[in-house]
């Protein structure tokens, strides 16, 4: 099947309510990345020096030798730049989720007591601070394993999230199939959390961010000073807080490093933010694991049968009624390039759309003349179909009078004898009056006018008789 695996949809235009503790409008959450003494080395038996995510500018690796500088850079970060962030969130009595390279933390046990002693959630970042992209499969899962293994000897417990960063496309479905994670967070790509079908596990996703982030610092286009990131910060708040004012509670995730706005200059940023939030009512500042729960308590995994996912018998068997007695219009969509956007009404609405409105005028033709007369010998013969019984009985057609049933049938067979296919209208979207009133207003029009409406309409009774068997 030809599928397309990026889910451009999400929730869409109708996010649900996150339901945040407390009635809380948004939830801010701080991740603390734990990388010095994991980053690349030769000390770490790797190749070259780190060149990423440092206050030297252009850093390139160095293959094989120490680079003395970017060492020590990371090591600021364990050394003074992890204490200030210690003493400023536990002033705030703001619990964090630390990203904890495997690696460093075994490196850092003094920082890792500071964590736990602080309350603060241990995730893992991985075994290494490096890249996983070229990693084959199997490389890469003996390192997910690894990294899991010396988390729980470091830390004392196994970590029940995952964020790699620098991920392969393979990553989240690797960590996923472990069964091992509350939550993996190797993505960007919305403002709450969601479920991902991975096999038969229902994985929580809990997106992350690479704007709201200080490694914005260290990277171009960036920040400069403190009052650059407070400022974005600030302004992301702002605009997340009012949707929660308005009903639509979000997420925030703010992204920080030790060696990064563990600096002074830096952090007076951080530490302005962190003053500003405290002054509004209903803000959350949990830890990630803390949004997991929540999220798995309130918004449990709910399966369905995605279009997607059909094999062709059983996507033409379940929408090949869809266009009235056309099942080759769901046959053709099926071989489209359909993927999750198309699980939905609309989206689906759109593929069978597409091949309809690409079909020759003789098919097309072909489905106007599918349609029964409204209100005719087939209605009064119970011959419909269930969907135009039920459309043609919420416009009360299955109760006219005898003159009512009289007009129709004039109605129909002028309409019919002038333009060669019946008089197709939505009658969900009128009354009997309206029905009507646009039978008479359209018998007039020209065959090419009415060929084009009478496609429009066949198209809206499709999208309405979608949305009653679709998200």
């Amino acid at each position: 099947m030809n599928r397309y695996p990026r889910d451009m949809r999400g929730y869409g235009p109708n996010p649900p309510d996150a339901k945040w503790p407390n009635g809380a409008r948004i939830a801010v959450q701080f991740v603390l990345n734990y990388e010095e003494g994991g980053e690349n080395s030769i000390l770490h038996g790797d190749a070259a020096s780190e060149a990423f995510l440092s206050d030297i500018a252009g850093a390139s690796m160095w293959a094989g030798q120490r680079h003395w500088n970017m060492e020590s850079i990371y090591e600021y970060g364990a050394r003074a730049g992890f204490w200030r962030l210690h003493r400023l969130f536990t002033g705030a009595d703001i619990p964090v989720t630390i990203y904890g390279v495997a690696s460093a933390l075994a490196r850092s046990p003094e920082q890792v007591a500071a964590m736990k002693d602080a309350g603060w959630e241990i995730a893992s970042h991985g075994l290494k601070w490096v890249e996983h992209k070229d990693m084959p499969e199997p490389v890469e899962r003996a390192a997910i394993e690894e990294a899991i293994r010396l988390h729980a000897e470091v830390t004392g417990e196994p970590p029940q999230g995952w964020y790699t960063g620098r991920c392969s496309e393979n990553t989240v479905r690797l960590t996923a199939e472990t069964g091992q994670f509350a939550y993996v967070s190797d993505t960007y790509d919305d403002d709450l959390p969601y479920w991902r079908e991975v096999g038969d596990r229902d994985q929580l996703v809990i997106p992350y961010t690479l704007e709201a982030n200080d490694m914005r610092f260290a990277t171009a286009p960036g920040y400069i000073t403190g009052e650059q990131f407070y400022q974005y910060l600030k302004d992301s708040f702002d605009v997340l807080y009012a949707e929660g004012e308005a009903g639509a509670a979000k997420m925030m995730s703010v992204g920080l490093h030790c060696r990064l706005i563990g600096r002074p200059g830096k952090m007076a940023g951080l530490k302005r933010f962190i003053g500003y939030i405290a002054g509004f009512e209903g803000v959350w500042t949990p830890r990630r694991i803390d949004i997991a729960r929540h999220w798995a308590e309130t918004h449990p995994p709910q399966r369905h049968e995605r279009p997607s996912q059909m094999d062709e018998a059983r996507f033409v068997d379940r929408f090949g009624g869809v266009f009235e007695h056309s099942p080759w219009i769901a046959q053709r969509a099926h071989g489209l390039e359909l993927g999750p956007a198309h699980d939905s009404a609309v989206g689906l609405h759109n593929a069978l759309c597409r091949v309809f409105r690409t079909a020759s005028d003789d098919e097309r033709l072909g489905v106007l003349t599918a349609h029964p007369d409204l209100a005719g010998k087939l209605a009064e013969a119970k011959r419909l179909t269930a969907d135009s019984t039920s459309e043609q009985a919420s416009a009360g057609l299955d109760a006219l009078t005898d003159d009512e049933k009289s007009r129709f049938t004039q109605l129909n067979d002028t309409y019919v004898a002038k333009h060669g296919f019946p008089f197709i209208i939505a009658v969900r979207d009128h009354d009997k009056a309206g029905i009507l009133s646009a039978f008479q207003r359209r018998i007039d029009n020209d065959r090419d006018t009415e060929f084009a409406e009478a496609c429009r309409q066949v198209e809206r009774i499709a999208e309405l008789r979608l949305k009653g068997m679709l998200p």
